[in-house]
């Protein structure tokens, strides 16, 4: 697995002469504030909401406000420009859509998914993704394997019925998203669309200015034959990555060797050890003086499939992986463990599954359960004293290895998604071609989610500081921030109210602080919003005949700016300034 590199965006100043007017602040909608709501967790709440980009509705709703719709519309045109330019066609998809597709799928019954009726009784749902509704129309439309493989793709409204709303714009019930899909005759053409989509989704994070993984991911209730997932580190993450050298993934998936643990030689048959009392882990282990790894605790499931017991054993000081207990199991639902179950003279009908951090460890013997109350037995050894089948079924933690490389574990945002569908929604929903012997083939799939609000929410937990945002300037609303330091009338507003023309018809984004408000509040409102560059333009200026420029980030002092130089000369200094920025 490779993980994908940090990189940051250069790009070159848009040349936009003749477009739109670009915003005073005496006009514009921009209401900042100086504290930050009371349930703010994460950075990114806190400072989008103060800094006048979003506001709330409800639980899990959110307006996003001038500024902060110009740098969402900003990452919406970078990943436009990516996912055009490998051959998507862009459509756009109804978010209200008919139950029927999605029982057809198999995913009506989802949790996440809501679900309404309309004044006939019929039942409908609002998508939250729309694999069932771009798969219908292929299917009416691909007849012949002439006709693929294609890349439909659309930028559109998603509804999820999320249980616990957070962090901002990160978690919420309403939400953006791009998602594109592919259609393919094989597993081959999926392949070869799949690789063009990880190029894009790389581009696009890197013309963002974020630093991100790309990281092996479950498939989860998308369902197919495997995923990526795009995380961008930050401390605000609901997610954690799993980093070695060149490997990287989502903890959920994650495997890694386990940090040894010393075993006492086993003797030649299991020994009863009395424990009254003593149910934990931590307590066996204080009592026998062992440590934690050389017990084997019991995690007992019911197969929702078949109801059979399966007993799931790993070492004590690990912890099931709900996720990668799926993988291996199917659906299930935990029992325990209630402390004194064990693998020795477990039922006939019970399967023991053992975690493979304990089947490949060391020789010796290990603490477990008697399946006798205040009982435990010592020296048993997984194949002599119980038969097992070997799975990875536990956590990865700090202190295991990869290739000898010690693993560290990140927090982080996932930003987007990429599935090999393969034909998960094609067979149900009747998604098929002839192929060049007339034969009926189903077409292969994939899909590839990306949050635009996502990257703008990374992006200001990443770069940020304790005055404000600091934004990459791919996703900056405005590139300069222009403050004027003089009154309505004054000479010093004349000179700025010239710059900012100058600017504007230069290509440049300008946001134009001419309110009559003091210095202070004007600095603090510009650092809060954060835009790469500011000039400020006051009395002291019209005296050296310079415009001061600070860079946001770091609140770097730059070299001035002539007002006596010609218009082309101020604005060509600017954009090789602008060319250094991150």
């Amino acid at each position: 697995m490779v993980r994908a590199p940090i990189a940051y965006t250069l790009v070159a100043a848009r040349g936009r002469a003749g477009a739109e007017p670009m915003p005073r602040l005496s006009e514009y909608l921009l209401p900042t504030e100086k504290d930050a709501p009371a349930d703010a967790e994460a950075v990114s709440h806190r400072l989008m909401v103060r800094a006048g980009l979003v506001r709330q509705m409800g639980a899990g709703i959110w307006t996003w406000l001038p500024a902060g719709w110009r740098s969402h519309e900003k990452a919406v045109a970078i990943i436009r420009e990516e996912i055009d330019g490998i051959g998507g066609q862009e459509m756009l998809m109804p978010v209200l859509q008919p139950a029927a597709p999605w029982r057809a799928s198999g995913r009506y019954e989802v949790d996440a998914l809501f679900k309404l009726n309309d004044r006939k009784g019929a039942d409908l749902v609002l998508a939250m993704t729309h694999e069932e509704a771009v798969t219908t129309h292929v299917a009416q439309i691909v007849r012949s394997y002439r006709d693929l493989p294609l890349i439909l793709y659309h930028v559109q409204v998603k509804e999820r019925d999320e249980p616990r709303p957070r962090a901002g714009v990160l978690r919420t019930r309403e939400f953006v998203m791009k998602d594109s899909y592919t259609f393919d005759r094989d597993a081959e053409g999926l392949e070869q669309r799949y690789q063009l989509h990880v190029g894009a989704y790389d581009r696009i994070m890197q013309r963002s200015g974020l630093r991100y993984y790309r990281v092996e991911a479950d498939v989860g209730m998308m369902g197919g034959h495997g995923a990526h997932e795009y995380m961008a580190p930050c401390a605000a993450g609901e997610n954690e990555v799993v980093l070695a050298g060149d490997y990287a993934a989502n903890i959920e998936v994650a495997s890694a060797e386990p940090r040894p643990v010393t075993l006492p030689e086993a003797p030649d048959a299991p020994q009863p050890v009395a424990t009254p009392g003593l149910t934990t882990v931590a307590d066996v282990a204080a009592e026998l003086g062992l440590e934690a790894g050389a017990l084997l605790k019991a995690y007992p499931v019911v197969r929702a499939d078949d109801g059979r017991m399966v007993l799931v054993m790993l070492r004590g000081d690990h912890q099931v992986n709900e996720i990668k207990l799926g993988l291996a199991l199917g659906c299930e639902s935990a029992l325990g463990p209630p402390g004194f179950i064990g693998p020795v003279g477990a039922p006939g009908d019970v399967e023991i599954v053992l975690d493979m951090a304990v089947a490949q460890g060391p020789a010796g013997g290990y603490v477990t359960g008697a399946n006798r109350s205040d009982e435990h037995l010592r020296g048993v050894v997984p194949g002599r004293d119980f038969a097992y089948r070997e799975v990875d079924v536990r956590t990865v933690v700090a202190g295991d290895t990869i290739g000898g490389t010690a693993v560290t574990i990140e927090p982080a945002i996932e930003i987007g998604n990429i599935f090999k569908l393969g034909t998960r929604y094609s067979e149900p929903l009747g998604a098929s071609y002839l192929d060049e012997n007339g034969r009926e083939q189903p077409i292969w799939m994939g899909s590839y989610g990306i949050g635009p609000a996502r990257i703008v929410a990374a992006a200001v937990e990443q770069y940020s500081d304790e005055h404000g945002i600091s934004w990459p300037r791919a996703l900056a609303p405005f590139d300069l921030h222009l403050v004027s330091l003089g009154k309505q009338g004054s000479e010093e507003r004349d000179v700025c109210d010239v710059l900012y023309n100058d600017l504007r018809e230069g290509g440049f984004d300008v946001i134009y602080d001419d309110r009559d408000a003091g210095p202070g509040e004007k600095f603090a409102d510009a650092e809060l919003l954060g835009c790469p560059l500011r000039l400020t333009v006051g009395r002291r200026s019209l005296e050296s005949g310079e415009v001061e420029v600070q860079i946001r980030r770091g609140r770097v002092q730059a070299e001035p700016l002539s007002l006596d130089a010609e218009v082309g000369v101020l604005l060509g200094a600017l954009r090789e300034l602008w060319q250094t920025l991150p």
